[in-house]
């Protein structure tokens, strides 16, 4: 089956350009140095499926022109991958419940931060309309299976995901020998690569281009991009089937 993935956001948790920051990369007048918080949405067989909901989910919906969300994946709790999640508000009205699929900590977290959302307590009669769920390790949604791929954010234990051909791994600083395996054959690996100088919970350049080496996909391409990374110059020094990611990017594949 064809489907669609479309970066809705390529860049770190404070987006770029950074709020206070005078580099170059933040006062760049190239479109592609402009990252919106990471996010990605996968269309198919009619339906959109996002992954993540990040504060800057309004404006990604409204650049893309987005006007329903069938469901919603989530790869962990931090505020720069689900702050955006009331923004699915509007896409409720019709009266079709979202479904959002997430693990146990971050179910949790959903709950404490949206308690207005999920909580007969709190809840209020223009609330979104969105159903929590759990996410099993192959969730198949309308035809497509979402394997879990366990990944490191530094000591914590998140999620990526695999879909077909193509996967999905951002905020990682280390991937399991186990999740490497999962990994094998794909058309489209995005991986984690915040930029050069070491980090303790996320991917560098260096360190993305050796697992891209190991793992052979057919394209790759880099997200959670910081402002070290300015965008043609980046790309200029990688290899042909490497990419930095940009917001907006299309891509076709199997699902």
């Amino acid at each position: 089956m064809k489907a669609t993935l479309t970066v809705l956001g390529s860049g770190t948790s404070m987006g770029v350009p950074t709020l206070g920051c005078l580099c170059a990369v933040c006062h760049s007048s190239d479109p592609m140095d402009r990252r919106t918080r990471p996010s990605i949405m996968l269309t198919y067989a009619g339906r959109n499926i996002v992954i993540d909901t990040t504060p800057d989910f309004r404006a990604q919906a409204i650049r893309e022109s987005i006007t329903h969300v069938d469901a919603v994946i989530y790869t962990h709790g931090h505020a720069d991958h689900i702050l955006g999640l009331d923004d699915l508000r509007p896409m409720t009205f019709r009266g079709v419940d979202i479904p959002l699929y997430a693990d146990e900590p971050t179910t949790t977290r959903l709950q404490e931060i949206f308690g207005y959302i999920f909580s007969g307590e709190y809840k209020y009669g223009n609330s979104a309309k969105l159903a929590l769920k759990p996410l099993p390790d192959d969730l198949d949604l309308w035809g497509a299976k979402f394997k879990q791929v366990k990944i490191n954010h530094g000591k914590t234990e998140i999620l990526g995901f695999r879909f077909g051909n193509a996967a999905y791994l951002t905020d990682f600083s280390d991937i399991p020998e186990s999740s490497m395996q999962q990994l094998q054959g794909l058309d489209i690996l995005f991986l984690d690569a915040l930029r050069h100088r070491p980090h303790p919970t996320h991917s560098t350049l260096s360190n993305s281009l050796r697992i891209v080496e190991e793992l052979k996909p057919q394209r790759a391409f880099f997200t959670h991009i910081s402002h070290d990374l300015p965008h043609v110059a980046t790309n200029a020094e990688l290899p042909d089937n490497v990419r930095l990611s940009h917001d907006g990017m299309k891509l076709e594949f199997e699902i």
